[in-house]
C-alpha cells in the first residue's frame, strides 16, 4: 500500500470486518450475524423486497449486535428469549452507527431490534425501520433456537421453532413477517443453509456484491475508533487502552519522522490491533492475577484473530500486518507469526512499544499502573533481551514525559473528543 491519498475501501469488506470481530464474543458460535443477515435476506426475498432493500437487510444482520462485546451480555441474549437488560446493546450500537455517516442508516433500525411489534407499532419511527427492526429481531430469534441444532437435527427441530415463533406473534413479530417466515422454512434448504460451512459461502458471495461506498482514510480512521471502543468496553481493566495505544504511536510515529498519512494509518492499526481479544474469555481479561500457562496459551491467540479480521479488507492489507504484530519481538521471539526483521516494519516496531508502554502505566486487575521510571526500566530490559526496538525506545525516552502523560491519557486529544462524542 502505497503512501498516497487515494485509499478507498469497500463499505461491505468493513461491515464483514465488524461482524467477524463482534461474532468472537460468541466463543465457540461465531457465525451468528452471518445467520441473521441470511435469515432476514430469505424473508426480505420471500416478501418482494428490493436487491437493494436486500442486501440492507443482510448488512443490518452483520451488524445487529454491534454493541455486545462481552460473554456474559451474549449469553443473556442468546439464553433468553426477551431479557430485561437487552436495550443495552441496542442502545450501545445505535450510538456507535448513529455517528459514523456511511453507516447511519443502520442506527434506527439496531436501536430497535428488541422491541416487540405492537410497541413499534406506537412509536414516531418511519414503517421502513420498524420492519427492518422486527425483520431482524425475528431473524435474531429464529437463529438462536436453531444454533445448537445446526449440522445435527435442525430438520426437526424446526417444527418446534417454528411453533415457537408463532406464539410469541403478533405480540413481539410482525405477522406478514411471521407468515413470511412459516412459508419459507417449509424448505430444507432454508435450514441446511444455515450450518456454517453454507452460510460463511454466502457471506462470501454476497461480500463480492461491491457497496457503491467508498471509505476515505478519515473514514475508515473514525470507523476504527468505533471497533476500539468495542474491543475495549469487554473489561474495564482494558478501558481506553486501544486508544491510548494510538495517541501514543501516533505521536511516537510524527516524532520519528514518519510520512502524515503513515502516522495516520499507524494510528489506524494501533485502534484496531486488539480487535482479536474479543475472542479472549472474560475471566482471561479480568483474572487478578498471572496468567496459567494454559490461560497464556489462549491470550496469545488474539494477534491471529486481530490479523483474519482484518486481512481480507482489500487495501488495508499493510494495517493488517501492523496491528498483528504488536506482541512480535526484534529476536523473532514473541507471537504468533515471528517474522524476520525485513518483514517486520518500523510501523509495527512502534506499536510494539506503545502497546508495552501503554500497558505497563495501566492499571490492570494484578497490580497499578507503574511510575514512569520502572516502566524506561522495564522497555530498556526488553531492548537488551531483543524484544523491542532500540532506537524506537531511546526516542520515548527522549520524549518520557510526553508519553507517559500521552499512555495516562491525560493529554487531550482528537481521538479522546471523538470518543466522548461518540459515547455521549
Amino acid at each position: 500500500m502505497d503512501d498516497t491519498t487515494d485509499l478507498h475501501i469497500d463499505l461491505r469488506q468493513m461491515i464483514l470486518a465488524i461482524e467477524t470481530a463482534v461474532s468472537l464474543v460468541g466463543m465457540n458460535d461465531t457465525n451468528h450475524g452471518k445467520r441473521v443477515g441470511y435469515i432476514a435476506s430469505q424473508l426480505g426475498h420471500e416478501l418482494g423486497f428490493s436487491e437493494l432493500d436486500i442486501q440492507y437487510a443482510f448488512d443490518l444482520g452483520l451488524l445487529h449486535d454491534c454493541g455486545v462485546s462481552t460473554e456474559q451480555m451474549h449469553s443473556n441474549l442468546v439464553n433468553q428469549f426477551d431479557w430485561t437488560d437487552a436495550q443495552l446493546h441496542c442502545d450501545i450500537g445505535y450510538k456507535l452507527l448513529n455517528s459514523f455517516a456511511p453507516l447511519a442508516k443502520f442506527a434506527t433500525p439496531i436501536r430497535y431490534h428488541h422491541t416487540p411489534w405492537q410497541q413499534l407499532q406506537q412509536m414516531e419511527i418511519s414503517p421502513h425501520d420498524a420492519c427492518m427492526a422486527n425483520l431482524i429481531f425475528l431473524s435474531d430469534r429464529i437463529d438462536v433456537m436453531g444454533a445448537s441444532h445446526y449440522g445435527k437435527d435442525i430438520l426437526l427441530a424446526r417444527q418446534d421453532i417454528r411453533q415457537s415463533i408463532c406464539q410469541h406473534a403478533p405480540h413481539y413479530f410482525s405477522p406478514e413477517l411471521v407468515a413470511a417466515f412459516v412459508t419459507i422454512e417449509q424448505h430444507e434448504a432454508f435450514w441446511i443453509a444455515l450450518e456454517n460451512r453454507h452460510v460463511t459461502r454466502y457471506t462470501w458471495d454476497m461480500s463480492n456484491i461491491a457497496s457503491p461506498q467508498q471509505l476515505t482514510l478519515p473514514q475508515i480512521k473514525q470507523l476504527s475508533l468505533i471497533l476500539s471502543y468495542i474491543v475495549d468496553q469487554k473489561s474495564p481493566f482494558t478501558a481506553q487502552h486501544s486508544l491510548l495505544v494510538a495517541d501514543l504511536a501516533k505521536f511516537i510515529a510524527k516524532c520519528y519522522g514518519l510520512f502524515d498519512e503513515q502516522c495516520d494509518k499507524v494510528e489506524i492499526a494501533a485502534l484496531l490491533h486488539d480487535l482479536g481479544k474479543l475472542h479472549t474469555p472474560d475471566d482471561i481479561l479480568e483474572k487478578p492475577g498471572p496468567l496459567n500457562s494454559v490461560e497464556r496459551a489462549i491470550m496469545n491467540q488474539h494477534s491471529y484473530e486481530t490479523y483474519e479480521i482484518l486481512r481480507h479488507i482489500k487495501g488495508l492489507e499493510d494495517i493488517a500486518r501492523w496491528a498483528a504484530f504488536h506482541h512480535e519481538g526484534i529476536n523473532g521471539a514473541g507471537y504468533p507469526f515471528h517474522p524476520n526483521q525485513r518483514d517486520f516494519s518500523i510501523e509495527s516496531r512502534i506499536i510494539a512499544v506503545a502497546d508495552v508502554f501503554q500497558a505497563l502505566v495501566q492499571d490492570r486487575p494484578y497490580r497499578d499502573g507503574m511510575p514512569l521510571e520502572q516502566v524506561l526500566q522495564i522497555l530498556d530490559q526488553d531492548v537488551t533481551k531483543g524484544k523491542l526496538d532500540g532506537e524506537i525506545v531511546q526516542l520515548l525516552h527522549r520524549l518520557a514525559n510526553d508519553c507517559f502523560s500521552i499512555a495516562k491519557g491525560l493529554v487531550a486529544s482528537d481521538n479522546n473528543l471523538r470518543m466522548h462524542q461518540l459515547t455521549a
